[in-house]
């Protein structure tokens, strides 16, 4: 298994994500690669919590202009995770 701290790069802070913290759901940037189970790992060992759900979504980069030139941003992926009932909140988040 690949280091914890590669597969999740970041967490997105958002009014929807934190609309969804209510609901136990947190969302972060993942590894393009990275798949369900590596993420439910990673989260189970970074943060020490139990997770009963991930979803992942592949997200397409944004087309940017500078003057004449076109460009694009990096695409990335969207991991959401839910937590169990009974798992207590991820610290990183509180105060937010």
């Amino acid at each position: 298994m690949r280091n914890p701290h590669d597969i999740i790069r970041k967490p997105v802070i958002t009014e929807q994500s934190m609309n969804d913290m209510a609901e136990g759901k947190y969302t972060f940037v993942v590894d393009k690669r990275a798949n369900k189970t590596e993420i439910k790992k990673a989260i189970e060992t970074i943060f020490d919590v139990s997770v009963t759900k991930v979803n992942t979504m592949n997200m397409k980069g944004k087309l940017k202009r500078m003057g004449v030139h076109q460009g694009r941003r990096a695409n990335w992926k969207k991991a959401i995770v839910k937590l169990s009932e009974d798992s207590k909140q991820i610290e990183f988040f509180e105060g937010m």
